[in-house]
This record gives structure tokens, sequence and C-alpha cells, in this order.
């Protein structure tokens, strides 16, 4: 069978396909773009246009696509069997995969639990820290503390610790909402306060969350450094001992969800590592397998681990899993993923690629008129459009600014997804000197010609 044309495949897209965030009346109202194909850190449409590749398909996408060594890791395993479930059975790549990924985490995270997306992870995080404390006799541990405005998947657990008004407002009936603090982002919390005296705010508000609840918290949950889908939040160096120290003197658990932050994003493997930081349960997900296949895995020390080992009679273990739970495919390729990772010192890059970025940012964006703030750690990047820098007076969200910003790019060959009125930069880790300099002056560019219509 040929491939469909261009206009077969836009018309059927518009017929049959319910995109995720997406209000779909918008949509249907636009041409869209139908990948066909990867070369790289670009992604290539059904017509041959090429799209410097500036959110990583989603932040999952590590080494660019068609990655050879992960295409072979993915074909070979494909020779030996697809999917075999893990109720009952084990497979060869999901067990070595599993003491791999022990080995480079934080020290006392021994035990992995697999799924295949971030939400999934925090579930299973939520769930092991609930039952936890059922199993060690403190049942009245039925609450979970979060960061205000922080995201952390759709599903419902996870919605209740990540709720966001915008994309969960219709499902707040049937949420159990988690006790919000306010982290230290001087932008919005804090305004115009010094980073010290924001940190020292925020520090206090988690202490008085604490001495008011600490006794009925299962777990705290944290997007450590940096809140992605808040729109790219940084925390300041500090924060997270503070948390954590809090965590541990009210008998709290600490989940630490780097679905987003983990595997080099910030600079180093794991973003933890930035405060020496090791916490009771880690969610990952989006680069584990390289960005090639739905995978993620919930790390539990094993004071977590040894709770649930009981007689059979007690019922008292996990009852939870996945049909594609530790799928042999997304774990081999997994392994290879950690194969380049070492192979190619591929976070010493990070690190250089990270460097260069912030003196781009300075000398191309920050000064740009309707950017009001400029939020990087590592590869991640958020730059937040506002009316009036001064002021910081946001945009009517019926402008659609950080979409037109994004269409703007994409004429000039660079895809970007925006949230809300926050660019998000986050380019493979492969990504080149030069397609870095591309892709913040394409940036730069699309601000100031979309801000220019805007003032005119």
């Amino acid at each position: 069978m040929s491939r469909p044309s261009t206009a077969e495949l836009a018309a059927w897209d518009r017929r049959y396909v319910w995109h995720p965030f997406t209000q779909m009346r918008d949509w249907l109202a636009e041409e869209p773009v139908i990948i066909e194909r990867g070369e790289g850190n670009y992604l290539v449409d059904t017509d041959g246009t090429r799209y410097l590749d500036g959110v990583s398909s989603l932040w999952c996408t590590v080494h660019g696509h068609r990655k050879r060594e992960l295409d072979e890791a993915l074909a070979a395993q494909a020779a030996q069997i697809a999917h075999s479930t893990m109720l009952g059975l084990a497979n060869v790549p999901a067990t070595v995969l599993a003491r791999r990924l022990v080995e480079l985490a934080p020290p006392g995270l021994t035990r992995v639990f697999y799924s295949d997306a971030g939400a999934t992870a925090v579930e299973i995080a939520l769930k092991l820290a609930l039952q936890y404390w059922q199993l060690r006799g403190e049942p009245q541990r039925t609450r979970f503390l979060s960061l205000t405005e922080a995201y952390h998947g759709d599903t419902l657990g996870a919605v209740g610790v990540g709720y966001s008004d915008t994309f969960h407002r219709f499902f707040r009936p049937v949420v159990t909402p988690a006790l919000r603090i306010d982290p230290p982002h001087v932008f919005r919390w804090q305004q115009r306060q010094s980073p010290a005296r924001a940190l020292e705010l925020a520090v206090a508000d988690a202490e008085r969350v604490f001495a008011a609840h600490g006794h009925e918290l299962a777990a705290l949950i944290v997007e450590p450094l940096m809140q992605g889908a808040a729109g790219m939040w940084a925390q300041p160096l500090g924060y997270l001992p503070a948390l954590r120290d809090l965590a541990r003197r009210h008998g709290t658990l600490l989940i630490c969800d780097e679905v987003a932050t983990g595997f080099g994003r910030t600079g180093r493997l794991f973003a933890v590592e930035h405060e020496g930081i090791a916490p009771d349960l880690l969610c990952l997900g989006k680069g584990i397998t390289g960005g090639y296949l739905p995978l993620a895995a919930t790390l539990a020390s094993e004071a977590i681990f040894e709770a649930f080992l009981a007689p059979y009679e007690r019922f008292e273990a996990f009852f939870h899993g996945h049909t594609y739970t530790g799928n042999p495919l997304a774990c081999a390729v997994a392994n290879a993923n950690l194969d380049v990772f070492a192979g190619e010192r591929v976070v010493e890059r990070v690190a250089q690629r990270a460097t260069q970025l912030r003196g781009l940012l300075a000398e191309a964006i920050r000064h740009l008129t309707c950017v009001g703030d400029v939020r990087q750690w590592g590869l991640m990047v958020g730059l937040e459009l506002v009316r009036d820098a001064e002021t910081r007076a946001p945009f009517d969200p019926a402008l659609r600014v950080g979409h037109r910003v994004a269409q703007a790019a994409r004429r000039r060959g660079v895809m970007l997804r925006p949230l809300g009125n926050v660019i998000i930069l986050m380019p493979p880790l492969s990504i080149t000197a030069e397609e870095l300099d591309t892709l913040v002056r394409v940036t730069a560019a699309s601000i100031e010609s979309v801000g220019g219509d805007l003032r005119g």
C-alpha cells in the first residue's frame, strides 16, 4: 500500500483523531504538520520540510531521532521477543535494566517497579506511600504535600498532587487535593523579593504546613530544581535539602518526580545529584528509552520494599500492574540508551551546552520587550512572555501569544511547543553548538515578530 498523500492524511486526521492537550476547534481550523520521519535533531514532514526539534518531541528525545545504537537494540530485541508479562515471569532486558538503574540512582534506592508513563510512575509512588504507612501501623498518614502549580500527570492520583485548574477543574469533584506550599519563585509567588529572601519565605511556608499537618502526611512530592509543565519554574539550590530535612523531621516520605528532569536534562543524570539528595521514591520516564518507547520506573528504598513482605494470606502485596509492565522492547532500548550515555559522555556535553545556552539567552532573549522572565536549568528553559515586563502584567489568554510564537518559529524551521504564554526550549541533548544557536536566534526572531504585530 502506497503512503496516502499529505492532503488525505490531513483530512483523515481532522475526521478521526483527537489530539492531546488540544482545543480541537482551533486544530480543525489549521493545516496540520504531519511528521513522517526523523533525522538526527530534526523532524521531517510529509512534504519534506525539516524542523529543528526544539522540545525533544515533548521532552523525551535524548540522542536525536534514528540513533543507530537504539535502532539496533530495538531490532535485536524484536528478533527475540516483543513482550512477555512480568506477572509471574521475569525477562532479560527488564532484569538487567533494574540492576543498572539501581547502580546509577541515588544511594538507598534498591527496587524498581516498571510502568509505561510518567503519570503511572507517580501513581505507583503515591500508592506505595499510602500502603506503606498502612502496613507500618500509621493509618492516619493519608495526605500528600506538593508545590503550588505542580504538575505530575493526568491520572486521578497524579492530578490530586499536581492539580492545575486549567487542566483539571472538571475532575475536581472526584480528586483528593494535596496540601500545597509556595516554592521560592521570585517572579510569581515572592514578587520583587531577592532570591535569598524568597527562599527564606518559601522554607518558612513549608515549615508552617509541616508543623500543622506533618503527622498526617504520607509523602511530599517534588519535581527537583525545575517544575516543568507549570511553566519551567526553577528552584534555587538549598530549597530541596530544606524540604528533605523537614520531611525527615516529621517522618514523611520524600518522592522526587524526575520524569522531566532526569536523564541529563539539568546537567546531571538526575537533578537530585545537584543537591546530594536521596529520596525515598524516585519517578522516572520520558528520557529513559532515549525517547523511543513508552517506559517508566518507580524506584523505592529497601525499607519500603520490606514493609510489603508478608505471608500470602494477609494480602499485603502491592496489587498494582500494567499489561506492558517491564516490556522487553522498551527495556532493551533503555539499556542501549544507558550505554550511549556512558560511551558518549552525554552528561558532560550537556553541561557545556548549558553554558553556551546561558550566554545565548543573555545575548538574544533577555532584553526583548515582552520577555518578563528567563528560567533555566541545564537544557531546560522557560521564557515567560508578558504584556508589560515592568509590571509583569500577562497577555490576555485569548491572544494565544505563545501559540503565535510557536507558529512563527515553525515558519522559520524550528518546532516549539509553548505552555500557554511560556515558550519552552528543551532540545535533544545531542544538539550541536550550531543548532543551539539556531534554536535561540529563531526563537528570539519569532518573539520579536509576534511582539511587533501586537504592538502594531
